[in-house]
């Protein structure tokens, strides 16, 4: 993935979430439309970490042995469980680069 596909990715959300969620503008969209686009940022972060997570050039990377994966998913309960941004951001890093380590190690 190109720095300027996350960049134009990263510029979309933005004017999408900003044009039509800021109070202030004069744009008025019925309750159902804004809460349609709340889901807008998770769905492209699925779009954008989803490929990276299981695709290691051009090819499926193998379940079991997938330290993206198990990383993914370490810091999805790590997330749930921490419930502090920063926090969660620190101990998911150190348990990925942890589990990349290990498993490369084996």
């Amino acid at each position: 993935m190109s720095w300027l596909l996350l960049l134009t990715l990263a510029v979309i959300v933005f004017f999408n979430r900003y044009l039509f969620l800021e109070p202030k503008l004069p744009l008025r969209i019925p309750k159902l439309v804004r809460e349609a686009l709340s889901y807008s940022a998770p769905c492209l972060l699925i779009a954008i970490c989803a490929p990276v997570i299981l695709v290691d050039h051009g090819t499926l990377r193998p379940l079991p042995d997938n330290p993206y994966l198990w990383g993914a998913i370490i810091a999805v309960v790590i997330a749930y469980v921490v419930r502090h941004m920063l926090s969660a951001v620190a101990l998911s890093l150190l348990a990925f680069y942890l589990l990349n380590w290990w498993m490369s190690a084996s």
